[in-house]
């Protein structure tokens, strides 16, 4: 194959679970030249990425240039071999139709099954609810569908020297350089308010971690800057709000952590991508749609006779986030970080054995 659309996922959190897919495409076609198609958000996740050739924005919402019409006809000025739908929508698949893709592969949703070359069911339990079955073995599978081997589920991303000199300018004027670890909370979540840890908490959490020696940072997007104020102000720790903020910027923060503890949001396979701990906060939400296999990990969630729910906004009291304890949360994020101090000993002590 000569020229290859990627579909990417409209979920920042999913385009960074389909990072073994994508790689795995790159090195099993290692001459063709691969397409992004991708909403303008997330094309900053994939920032610094060396798998793609050309992205094409593709966004009904967005300028002239980013709609159907006219990512179809960008599409059809050269012959696309074939082109993978990480998303679900019948949207996706009809592009890539009216782009000319000779073969389409993704999973058969939305009454789109005759618009695909090959395809995948996703699997039904019981009265016939998809089970909640994890993304990133879905993207896997997808390419497959091309020969692809087996991606794995090692997720990766990179940054720019632009994010890390942000990051830079951040960690200097907040002065995290005094502390030996930084420990960061990300409390957004674009799904909705359903999945939010309440302010108070963090804020609780945030004491805790301080007053265990860790250096803390409130993590924030454009539109939570005045909840990551908020936390930051109640404990007496620092925040993003005041940076110029950004997909980059987020990155390279996490990058630099010691620990994560977050929402069931995008930030949490940055973490994991770029390996660092993490804990995250489940509430509505099933942990096997997300589960990534990641090892320095743990997944805290209430069981709660109304969920996990998968509403974006509570009807009720929220009580599967209002019930996980800023104690709880700290028990398990200081947990994660002594394992992975066990760890280096370890290999440090195998180090000087075989040394």
């Amino acid at each position: 194959m000569e020229r290859l659309a990627l579909f990417l996922p409209n979920w920042i959190g999913d385009v960074v679970m389909a990072t073994p897919a994508i790689r795995a495409v790159r090195a099993h076609f290692p001459r063709a030249e691969l397409i992004a198609v991708c909403k303008p958000y997330v094309a900053e996740t994939l920032a610094g990425a060396p798998w793609f050739e050309r992205t094409i924005y593709s966004d009904k919402n967005g300028p002239r240039e980013q709609r159907f019409w006219n990512v179809a006809r960008e599409l059809r000025r050269s012959p696309i071999d074939a082109a993978v739908l990480f998303p679900n929508s019948f949207r996706a698949a009809l592009l890539a139709k009216l782009g000319g893709a000779e073969r389409i592969v993704g999973f058969a949703r939305y009454g789109r099954d005759i618009l695909l070359s090959k395809r995948l069911y996703a699997e039904r339990g019981p009265g016939g609810r998809f089970r909640p079955l994890p993304a990133i073995d879905d993207y896997n599978r997808i390419v497959q569908l091309l020969g692809v081997p087996p991606p794995g589920h090692g997720m990766e991303l990179f940054t720019t020297r632009a994010d890390e000199a942000a990051a830079e300018e951040a960690w200097n004027r907040l002065g995290l350089h005094a502390f030996r670890r930084v420990i960061g909370l990300n409390p957004g979540g674009a799904f909705g308010s359903s999945k939010h840890w309440p302010t108070a908490h963090f804020a609780e959490l945030a004491r805790l971690l301080a007053g265990r020696g860790f250096g803390v940072v409130v993590l924030c997007g454009p539109s939570e800057r005045e909840v990551a104020r908020a936390i930051a102000a109640q404990a007496g720790a620092t925040s993003l709000a005041d940076s110029p903020l950004s997909v980059g910027l987020t990155k390279a923060v996490v990058r630099r952590l010691a620990a994560l503890v977050t929402t069931d949001s995008g930030p949490r396979h940055f973490a994991a991508a770029f390996g660092r701990p993490v804990v995250s906060l489940f509430g509505p939400t099933h942990i096997g749609w997300t589960e990534t296999y990641f090892a320095k990990a743990i997944h805290l969630q209430k069981p709660v006779p109304c969920g996990p729910c998968q509403l974006r906004v509570c009807p009720l009291d929220h009580r599967c986030m209002t019930t996980l304890t800023p104690d709880e949360v700290s028990a398990a994020t200081q947990s994660l970080l002594h394992r992975e101090d066990r760890q280096d000993a370890d290999r440090t002590t195998g180090l000087r054995r075989a040394g």
